[in-house]
């Protein structure tokens, strides 16, 4: 499959198949006829990818992460923890949003309270 089709099929920019190439980490990843070729094994690393960036992951943390996996030896911890301080952040902006609405419904309760007494 050629980094076109790749993009098309999957809906994956071709700004990240670039990056995945530039990083190395296309090791089946193959020309033929002057045109990138991806397995199976680039598109499930594609796809994760993805995922990391759909979470929030920056590009430098993907890459690290990506580079992590492809070590397999003891590597397990290091992604996990890379993980686990996504969800962290993650769940902290959250809490932030939960202050944010509760103050505003706070605000919009005082604005329809005051319109009952003036009735």
């Amino acid at each position: 499959m050629t980094i076109n089709e790749a993009s098309e099929r999957y809906n994956i920019p071709l700004e990240i198949l670039h990056e995945y190439e530039r990083w190395g980490l296309c090791g089946a990843v193959r020309k033929v006829m002057g045109a990138w070729q991806y397995d199976d094994t680039d598109l499930e690393r594609l796809g994760l990818i993805m995922t990391l960036h759909d979470i929030g992951f920056e590009v430098s943390e993907i890459e690290t992460y990506m580079k992590l996996l492809l070590e397999q030896n003891g590597s397990d911890s290091s992604r996990l923890k890379m993980l686990e301080q996504k969800r962290q952040t993650l769940l902290d902006d959250i809490h932030f949003r939960e202050k944010q609405i509760s103050k505003l419904d706070y605000l919009r309760y005082q604005i329809r309270n005051n319109e009952k007494n003036m009735q």
